[in-house]
This record gives C-alpha cells, structure tokens and sequence, in this order.
C-alpha cells in the first residue's frame, strides 16, 4: 500500500522526474519499446513492466544481461532518436502546468533519464516550462536506481540532499531517490505500490506553499 502520512511535507529544494511526473509520454514508450520488443523476440508485456525510470541501455541491459553493451548503447541511441521524433499523444500529467507555474520561483530542478533532446522535446510537446536547472542523460554516469542524477540534481542547486524532495512514478526512480537519502513523493498510479513517503494520484492533488525563510510545504489533498 502507498505510504499516506504525513499529508504534509516541508522541505527546501524539489527534485523533479519527466516521464509519468510531469508528462505523460507511455503511448510514445509502448510504442517504441513495443517494435525494440519484437525485433529481439521479447515479450513486450515483460519489457514494459520494466521500462518506466530507466535509461534505455540500462532496461536493455537487465533484459538481456548477456548481451554486450555495446549493442545496448547502439539501440539506446536508436531509441532515443524514435522516442524524440515521435511525440503523438505526449501530453502534460494532470495538474502540471499549474505545479509548474506554482513553483517557477522556488529552488527545483529535472531529474530525467531522457536525454537533453528527448527532455526538450517532450516538455516542449506537453506545453511545459523547462526548469533551468536540469540532470538529463548526458549528466550522469549511471543511471536510476542509482542515486548520482539526484545528488548531482540537489548539488546543482545547492542543497543537500536532505533538504530535497523528489516527485517520482517509478521504482528505479523512488529507489534512486531514497537511495540520495531524499524524501519522495509518488505520483501516479505506478508509484502507489513502491510505498513512496507521499503518495498522489497526480499533481491535482497537490498543493505547494513557500515561506519566507526559503521552506517548502507541500500538501495531499484529499
């Protein structure tokens, strides 16, 4: 069951995941990792249940770990330039543009496992402002789980990691950021079952206040 209290979390800086976060891209990723799915004689069902958080090479890894990661990297840059050029049904999460708009003057920044390219992209189809601070692909050395896009996300702006939030919807992405030692709060309906700190169906349900000594309130709403 997904974690509900506290109703309240106060905190100073945000950490904020793309995909299933911010915008909804699944249409877009079903379809690529669909056809990726069929060329190597996978079950697609079994692939996407593992695709959400992830860099491509690293879901293409655990697919097939005995595969060298050279043809891991190639497909990835193939997948990045499909997932990049395909932009049909991308549309924000419920509640973004307001989220986004809420905390425009607030210490936060994108954590993403897309690359700059595919970020812009899908930010820029779904009518969302690009945070100026960002950890995109090209950022980091591993990939979620592993927590270095959130510390280096949290570094960037300051802030330890402590003092962060990170609004994820994956497993590999709550892992990675309980992994950096940050609280999280879960949106949509893939976080509820990896029992994040804070769980919202979406960003609806979220209300975000600032307090002159720099802290952050965020508030479930019911």
């Amino acid at each position: 069951m997904p974690a509900t209290t506290p109703a309240t979390l106060t905190t100073r800086a945000l950490l904020l995941d793309m995909d299933g976060t911010l915008v909804n891209s699944d249409a877009v990723v079903e379809r690529c990792w669909r056809r990726w799915a069929d060329r190597q004689g996978l079950d697609a069902g079994e692939v996407l249940r593992v695709v959400h958080g992830r860099q491509g090479f690293a879901t293409m890894a655990a697919l097939l770990p005995d595969r060298p990661m050279e043809e891991n990297y190639a497909d990835n840059r193939v997948m990045l330039a499909e997932e990049t050029a395909d932009l049909d049904g991308v549309v924000p999460v419920p509640g973004a543009p307001a989220f986004m708009a809420a905390i425009a003057d607030l210490p936060h920044a994108l954590v993403t496992s897309a690359d700059e390219a595919l970020a812009q992209a899908r930010m820029g189809a779904a009518a969302l402002r690009m945070p100026e601070t960002r950890v995109t692909a090209e950022s980091v050395g591993a990939s979620k789980p592993d927590p270095e896009g959130f510390l280096k996300g949290a570094a960037a702006l300051g802030f330890a990691p402590a003092d962060c939030v990170v609004f994820e919807d994956s497993e590999a992405g709550i892992q990675a950021g309980r992994a950096a030692g940050m609280r999280v709060v879960g949106v949509g309906p893939r976080a509820a079952a990896f029992a994040p700190d804070v769980h919202v169906a979406d960003l609806t349900r979220l209300r975000v206040e600032s307090a002159t000594d720099g802290s952050i309130t965020l508030t479930v709403l019911a």
